[in-house]
């Protein structure tokens, strides 16, 4: 396959020019002219990109029938087309699928078209994306991290979420989401009062933001709220996200004992009917592999060639009970990963060979996030906020963190998001009570 000479800024610059479909300096055939053709509404996204895959994911605006053409040249020149794929309302309109047999470090561009249902004359505008494979041999990966989007009532304003426009500046080879993707319990207004005096508006918003999200529908609307932001779509056009997610997809501090009885927002009181909808609201609206082995898992790896593994964890579908988190002795109540998510994932690192292990972690380890804020009471995260020797769910991670040593994996690397703050903690066990692990950051 040819190599692409088209730089990522350039793809940007020529997607954005047409919303996205239709971009300019592409050799587009001859479309319908019917009044009523088919849209996409929510850009393009890639995401859990390797060295030979990678998924795609588009939306209509009503039933139709897409159609798929893949190639590693802007002017889609002996593109590959593949066999149509229909949306339908049982999944909002949504479509994804899994690109294979590509070339490793080879420029990808994808372009899809939609027919109606209902009347196949109806042929929309395509809509264009592009991402890179990983590579086969040693080269330097970039990548981006973050989380949080869009929560605490910050939504978008007149200038947008700016921070996904400057990640795309970077040009990363993809970009690691580390949960609280969309913020289903953050209820916004059109204004916010800032520090100091002045305000904070949001020049876009929805219904569905005015209220935390319960049903279905309003679980998928706080997905389609980001993606109505330029810099959202501009970057999801040019670079694959990888997505976990934490408990702001749900509710705050959700875990399989959220109690709902007292909050006067919520008519559905059950969390096990909302995670059920806010599951598969992710699953629908990112692009996330499937697994057929345990549909709906998040916990994942995503080989990115020989440098870097990087490993996806799931800190919330088998948590044990948020409470003191001062079990003496490792059981289902005191962990955090689950037993199988440990065994696979104590599996998956002795198999590794890649130099990096980024374990991409969707709560803090050692910084003390309390369940309870204000009465600092709780364990919402690993950590419960005794300096003595472990106990809850700090067991778990000081057997996998043992694990480690023992079974001689080097270089791995933590990566967390839940807390709103930038720092590099380095673990070093001179300055622990637990010392039965290697220095890590």
């Amino acid at each position: 396959m040819n190599k692409i000479s088209m730089t990522r800024r350039a793809f940007v610059t020529s997607a954005s020019a047409f919303g996205l479909v239709g971009a300019s300096g592409l050799a587009l055939p001859y479309y319908s002219r019917a009044s009523q053709r088919p849209a996409f509404t929510h850009g393009v996204q890639s995401g859990d990109v390797d060295a030979g895959s990678g998924m795609v994911w588009t939306r209509t605006d009503r039933p139709a029938r897409v159609m798929f053409e893949v190639s590693s040249t802007e002017s889609f020149a002996n593109a590959t087309r593949l066999a149509p794929l229909d949306t339908s309302p049982a999944s909002d309109y949504t479509v994804k699928r899994l690109l294979t047999d590509l070339a490793a470090d080879q420029d990808i561009f994808y372009r899809m078209t939609a027919a109606d249902l209902a009347d196949v004359n109806a042929v929309s505008e395509p809509i264009v994306g592009r991402f890179r494979t990983a590579p086969a041999s040693k080269r330097d990966i970039r990548f981006a991290w973050s989380g949080d989007t869009a929560g605490q009532g910050w939504g978008i304003d007149e200038t947008g979420m700016k921070t996904y426009a400057t990640i795309g500046k970077h040009t990363p080879d993809f970009f690691l989401h580390s949960g609280d993707t969309i913020y289903a319990d953050g209820v916004m207004k059109d204004e916010v009062d800032l520090p100091g005096g002045g305000k904070w508006k949001n020049a876009v918003l929805i219904d569905e933001k005015r209220k935390v999200a319960q049903t279905l529908d309003e679980y998928r609307a706080q997905w389609k709220y980001n993606m109505m932001d330029k810099n959202v779509l501009g970057l999801s056009a040019i670079c694959p996200t990888f997505y976990q997610w934490d408990d702001h997809e749900v509710v705050n501090n959700w875990s399989d004992s959220k109690d709902l009885s007292s909050d006067d927002r919520y008519s559905e009181k059950s969390i096990h009917v909302l995670a059920a909808r806010a599951a598969r609201a992710f699953h629908e609206m990112t692009t996330i592999r499937y697994e057929p082995a345990e549909p709906g898992r998040v916990y994942r790896k995503i080989a990115y060639g020989p440098l870097l593994d990087v490993f996806f964890l799931d800190m919330r579908s088998y948590r044990g009970p948020n409470g003191p988190d001062m079990q003496d002795t490792m059981t289902p109540e005191s962990r955090m990963l689950g037993e199988q998510q440990t065994k696979w994932l104590k599996r998956e690192l002795t198999n590794s060979r890649a130099t990096w292990k980024i374990i991409a972690a969707d709560m803090p380890l050692g910084l003390v996030v309390w369940n309870d804020g204000t009465k600092k009471v709780g364990a919402e995260a690993v950590s419960n906020g005794d300096n003595g020797l472990p106990k809850g769910r700090e067991l778990e991670i000081a057997d996998l963190l043992r694990y480690i040593k023992n079974a001689g994996i080097s270089n791995t690397v933590w990566l967390t998001a839940d807390v709103h703050y930038t720092a590099a903690h380095y673990y070093n066990p001179d300055k622990a009570q637990f010392q039965d692990f290697n220095p890590f950051w």
